[in-house]
């Protein structure tokens, strides 16, 4: 058990209350406030994220001379070796991925 929390509270039953506050419309304007904040916040640092691993797969890029995908095919079809280099590259690349599924979930959109 994690400090802060106890057994029969959990977040996700938390996080259940509050649905089912606001289906029965009894949750305060504050709360809708802070809920706002959280998912903001969540997409921000979300964003923040992916750009930083963007960033790094660039660099990848730039000195293999090939997109993160070609070699993400190629390193999946074991076609590649296995240096430490690429076993990075695909980490981050599989790390964007789970990114962008993230974001495609905080902002209801599909994120690219």
């Amino acid at each position: 058990m994690s400090i802060g929390t106890h057994p029969d509270n959990t977040v996700t039953e938390k996080l259940g209350k509050l649905a089912e506050l606001y289906k029965q419309g009894e949750v305060s304007p504050m709360v809708t406030r802070t809920l706002d904040k959280l998912l903001a916040y969540e997409t921000e640092e979300c964003q923040r994220q992916l750009g930083e691993v963007n960033a790094d797969l660039s660099a990848f890029e730039q000195k293999y001379g090939l997109a993160s995908e070609e070699f993400y095919q190629q390193f999946r079809a074991g076609q590649t070796d296995d240096r430490m280099d690429f076993v990075e590259w695909a980490s981050l690349i599989q790390m964007a991925q789970n990114l962008r599924e993230r974001l495609d979930l905080l902002t209801g959109k599909k994120n690219v």
